[in-house]
């Protein structure tokens, strides 16, 4: 069936997503759009041959399913919403405006056994879907560590015209909880759970209650680490840029695009390596006897869709998925479970960032039981 789908809110995120349901050829229409400014839910019905309505309950009425790209702090309500009425949800990223508030969300639409995706659309990313295959080769050793730099101008002005994220009431937090929810679902999603934090932030715009510069420590299970740094700045000439660098113990890989790459990467090939404890059993104080440096390498665009190819990788669109979820009534993902872990995460970033970045432990799972 063609899908119809209605978009409460009209901004920035709403058009991304209405042009990727376009260029997907996903079976559905824009069937309404709702926005507090008349004028922009005018110009959004325009260009997806939509119809923009007067009130929620209108575009509600009119929908299969609901986008709700909203500022952070009506979220909840508004899948509340969805769930009572039994429609299938899209809900931005982050969940809430805070861990509770994320918590009743996520509990509300898993009673309600809807169809629910959250916007954690970088999962899908051609780039990081390779960065993780990568990952997940044995052959490279360990991995040591992550260094993850996520960097924006701040929000409020520019193509995102996102003025309620200067309002903490409404957004909740700054780059870390607004933007950089992407960054440590992520790292989780990338190496396993983060059972340690400690973080610092700062507020050079001198918004109450937004940081616009985090510096986030995370301890994994593995043993290995990660340091993220979320930074809001000035400079509006520049992009919206991520760089992951993942250190292992015979390779070096760097993401510097996160949609087509560039992704390159070095390693060594090693011939033998001597190493013995006193008890005689292998450990990580030998020498290495011969290596060869391999030359590094790099793909990106149509060449980096290609090696997904050929390692088996799926590539989709997060919103084609959606409504194919939604047609067949089969569970989306990544779901308001995942996006609820990223929160807790995040919640554990804030609390050692407000106590002087004092390590603090991460709790396991998700909190969805009393």
């Amino acid at each position: 069936m063609t899908v119809r789908l209605g978009f409460l809110g009209a901004g920035f995120i709403a058009d991304h997503h209405a042009g990727m349901l376009a260029l997907s050829g996903a079976d559905a229409v824009v069937a309404a759009v709702f926005d507090p400014d008349p004028d922009r839910a005018a110009a959004f019905a325009s260009r997806y041959s939509s119809v923009a309505v007067s009130s929620e309950t209108e575009l509600f009425d009119a929908s299969d399913a609901v986008y709700v790209c909203t500022w952070t702090s009506e979220h909840p309500r508004l899948v509340a919403e969805a769930a009572r009425r039994a429609l299938p949800v899209f809900c931005e990223k982050p969940l809430a405006v805070g861990l509770d508030q994320a918590v009743d969300l996520a509990r509300v639409a898993t009673a309600a056994g809807i169809v629910n995706q959250v916007g954690l659309v970088l999962r899908d990313s051609p780039a990081l879907l390779l960065l993780r295959s990568m990952m997940d080769d044995p052959a490279d050793g360990d991995v040591l560590t992550v260094v993850f730099r996520d960097d924006q101008y701040l929000p409020v002005r520019g193509v995102y015209k996102s003025s309620w994220r200067s309002d903490v009431a409404r957004a909740g937090a700054g780059t870390l909880l607004e933007h950089s929810i992407h960054d440590l679902d992520l790292l989780e999603w990338l190496m396993g759970p983060a059972v340690a934090v400690s973080a610092r932030t700062r507020h050079h715009h001198r918004l109450v209650g937004i940081e616009d510069v985090a510096g986030v420590h995370l301890e994994f299970a593995t043993g290995a680490s990660a340091h993220l740094v979320s930074v809001w700045h000035d400079v509006l000439g520049r992009p919206s840029q991520r760089r992951i660098e993942v250190f292992r113990q015979r390779a070096w890989y760097c993401l510097t695009g996160d949609v087509f790459g560039p992704v390159s990467w070095s390693r060594t090939t090693v011939g033998e390596l001597a190493a013995a404890d006193d008890e005689g059993a292998a450990d990580h104080s030998g020498q290495w006897t011969s290596g060869v440096a391999a030359e590094p390498e790099s793909l990106e665009g149509d060449a980096l869709v290609a090696e997904l190819r050929r390692r088996g990788v799926a590539l989709r669109f997060p919103d084609a998925g959606f409504v194919e979820a939604v047609a067949s009534g089969t569970a989306a993902t990544p779901g308001v479970v995942d996006a609820l872990r990223a929160h807790v995460v995040a919640d554990a970033a804030y609390r050692s960032a407000a106590d002087g970045g004092r390590w603090l432990d991460i709790p396991a799972g998700v909190p969805l039981t009393s």
